[in-house]
């Protein structure tokens, strides 16, 4: 099969998703969700007057002149309001939150309150009316649309759902995306390798990626390089409903990978193997019953740079988020090589220099070194056939945090 370009790969990819179905979730369980549908308000906020500062509710034309004294005939606090009248020459103490008394028009704050004998206040300061009032269904009305379909549930959104009487909210399903790490040589961190192993890396980056964007994820753990042993952990992913199956290594054209063989058997349709893209040329995808699979390659780099270009895009559509790759423009710190007939993702370092970005790319791009990848905070985009450049030109650097 032909090497493809990005473009048409992640074309190919994204073709068909549409967001999971809507599922409600308990208030306190929705950060981060995206909203599934239009929320009104089921109640008016604040559903009456309210004293936005400590002081008097009192009326105005009564303190149009000053000072002015008025008798206190009660009291009113947050939760517990005055249940009589402010009559003219009358003060209620109020506090922040309160209801405002009926017949009170303003609020004057304590600091212009003089306190005198037999229960009665001086007003030193003049308030015009309705100062210091909080009017009821100032913030929102029973019925009014407050949350758009599509809005990510972020804290200020959360505290409004539940000011306006939400206790569950209609959010897009989450994707279950299954992890399959494959080989032989593979095992989990915290076991010391034999004399021809490594620690498994790659299942906690792809992951942490997923989670990013919205996923659940089923861990299938290490599979060791047989059919058998592979067709059980994708027969695992096919039965949790997985949206999602991520294989790890076990792609490319070795004699020990396996798992694109196992998958067809499985009954996998076959999208694309192999992109024009480095790091990450041994790429596949493809269609297994309702899961898409996500081949990628077993090289760590290569492994998540995948994942940042395909993985997050899949998530982020069945979850029902917005997604564009964060690239902007930079200059070059050095000067780089012509580039080959795959386009090359080159870690690099981009700080801020003046009005400018400027990209410094790592000597050394060996997509096994996850310490330069860790280190990055960029990739550098070199378009295929992309000649030589000098330091000072032009690049375009996709942002990676």
């Amino acid at each position: 099969m032909a090497l493809i370009s990005v473009d048409e790969a992640l074309e190919r990819v994204l073709a068909g998703i549409r967001r999971l179905p809507a599922e409600k979730t308990p208030l306190h369980e929705a950060a981060g969700r995206v909203l599934a549908a239009k929320l009104s308000a089921l109640r008016t906020q604040p559903p009456f007057d309210v004293s936005a500062m400590d002081g008097y509710a009192v009326q105005a034309a009564d303190i149009a002149t000053v000072p002015a004294i008025l008798s206190v005939i009660g009291e009113a606090a947050a939760g517990r309001r005055f249940s009589g009248r402010v009559r003219p020459g009358e003060a209620v103490r109020i506090f922040t939150g309160a209801p405002v008394p009926e017949g009170a028009d303003t609020i004057l704050i304590q600091e212009n309150a003089r306190p005198m004998e037999a229960g009665r206040i001086e007003a030193i300061t003049s308030v015009v009316l309705g100062r210091h009032i909080r009017s009821a269904g100032t913030d929102f009305h029973n019925g009014d649309i407050l949350l758009d379909d599509g809005r990510v549930l972020d804290p200020a959104a959360l505290s409004l759902m539940a000011a306006a009487g939400h206790s569950h909210l209609p959010v897009v399903g989450r994707p279950l995306v299954a992890i399959i790490a494959t080989g032989d040589e593979l095992v989990p961190p915290g076991i010391e390798p034999g004399a021809d192993q490594i620690v498994a890396s790659n299942s906690y980056g792809v992951a942490a990626l997923a989670k990013q964007d919205g996923a659940n994820i089923l861990d299938l753990g290490i599979v060791p390089d047989r059919h058998e042993s592979i067709s059980d952990a994708v027969r695992a992913a096919l039965a949790a409903s997985a949206d999602i199956i991520v294989t790890l290594g076990g792609v490319s054209v070795g004699d020990h990978d396996l798992v694109q063989d196992v998958l067809q058997a499985e009954g996998m349709e076959l999208a694309f193997w192999k992109i024009a893209m480095r790091p990450g040329k041994p790429l596949m995808f493809g269609k297994l019953n309702s899961a898409r699979v996500l081949g990628l390659p077993g090289n760590p780099v290569s492994s998540l740079v995948c994942a940042h270009l395909f993985l997050r895009p899949m998530v982020a559509r069945l979850s029902g988020r917005l997604y564009a790759p964060d690239i902007r423009s930079a200059t070059l710190a050095r000067p780089m090589k012509a580039n080959g007939e795959r386009r090359d993702y080159v870690r690099a370092t981009v700080v801020q220099q003046q009005n400018d970005l400027l990209a410094t790319p790592f000597d050394v791009q060996d997509s096994s070194m996850l310490t330069t990848l860790a280190a990055a905070n960029a990739l550098i985009l070199r378009e295929p056939q992309a000649p030589a450049a000098d330091a000072g030109a032009r690049c375009q650097v996709l942002m990676l945090r």
